[in-house]
């Protein structure tokens, strides 16, 4: 039997089609991209998306407190996106400062599939995936035994969380951090940044763990001025939301779906739902995108596409 829990959540989900459907009629005539659905609602644990940087003392705190506080939460930590041997160590000893047992397990793609590895995470109430390349990460965790674990102990209940690359494999598809044609049709002889076009075709992806579902993260965001790719893959990917993290930021992915903001910084949402884009084999633009700006204590439901809850001051 299903509990009210889950019908709750689908009545929710229902009415947001619904809502989509009926704004596509009142627009009939436009060349509107189809909008295949909306973000589902999570019903499972928590995740906790950090956008790189300096991570504050209150979402390490959260952290620990979603995987069940001190002296109850044991967190497995899994450093293998990055290349520096004392990250995995480093980020469990201050996990047990906080008073988790909290341990640091490392394994190639092979081990990826040994019961040693699967032990270890069978009883975790926390599963946190450090910084470094995101790609490294999915070498070592896709279609492994590994990820089905990770898998499994989120729908019991066990938080997931991770910072930059540990905040970017969580939707799918994921960003690899390269791109097919820097500049565009200007090639880069101005300019020593990154991601400088709004393109289609241009930002290259692959599959991530894809627990964030109707979303593609983006992290660094502010401060590495990353809007550029992310509004081109909105807008390749109209049904999908881009969450762009800046660092020293997280968003709390609740049981119930709604996202809440932690942190020094924003969050950036672009939703490009019922937008109406440029047909391909044109130059890639869109009208009547939605964006918003959320900071600490800004609560959002993905579904409707609204902002319930704006900044942590009364209301």
């Amino acid at each position: 039997m299903r509990d009210g829990r889950s019908i709750v959540a689908e009545f929710r989900v229902t009415v947001a089609l619904i809502a989509l459907a009926a704004g596509a009629c009142a627009t009939a005539g436009r060349p509107l991209q189809p909008v295949a659905t909306a973000p589902m609602v999570q019903s499972r644990g928590h995740l906790l998306l950090v956008g790189g940087g300096p991570i504050p003392p209150e979402i390490t705190t959260r952290f620990v407190e979603l995987a069940g506080g001190a002296g109850t939460a044991r967190i497995a930590v899994l450093p293998m996106a990055s290349a520096v041997a004392s990250t995995g160590p480093d980020k469990a000893s201050e996990l047990r400062a906080l008073g988790a047992d909290a341990f640091s397990i490392s394994f190639t793609r092979a081990g990826a599939d040994t019961d040693s590895i699967l032990r270890k995470l069978e009883a975790v109430t926390g599963i946190w995936f450090t910084g470094g390349d995101q790609n490294r990460l999915m070498e070592t965790l896709a279609g492994s035994k590994a990820e089905r674990a990770i898998r499994a102990r989120h729908l019991a209940g066990a938080v997931v969380g991770g910072t930059s690359a540990g905040a970017a494999v969580m939707s799918s598809p994921m960003l690899t951090g390269s791109e097919r044609r820097p500049g565009g049709a200007r090639r880069l002889t101005d300019s020593t940044q990154a991601y400088v076009t709004i393109d289609r075709d241009n930002i290259v992806t692959a599959a991530g763990l894809g627990l964030l579902r109707g979303a593609i993260v983006d992290q660094h965001f502010v401060r590495r001025r990353r809007q550029n790719r992310l509004l081109s893959l909105v807008l390749e990917h109209p049904a999908m939301l881009g969450v762009g993290i800046d660092e020293s930021t997280a968003i709390d992915v609740r049981p119930d779906g709604s996202w809440l903001v932690v942190g020094a910084s924003v969050a950036v949402i672009f939703d490009a739902r019922a937008s109406e884009i440029t047909p391909g084999g044109e130059v890639l633009g869109a009208s009547g995108i939605r964006m918003h700006i959320l900071p600490g204590g800004t609560t959002f439901d993905p579904v409707a596409g609204r902002v319930t809850r704006l900044g942590s001051g009364p209301r």
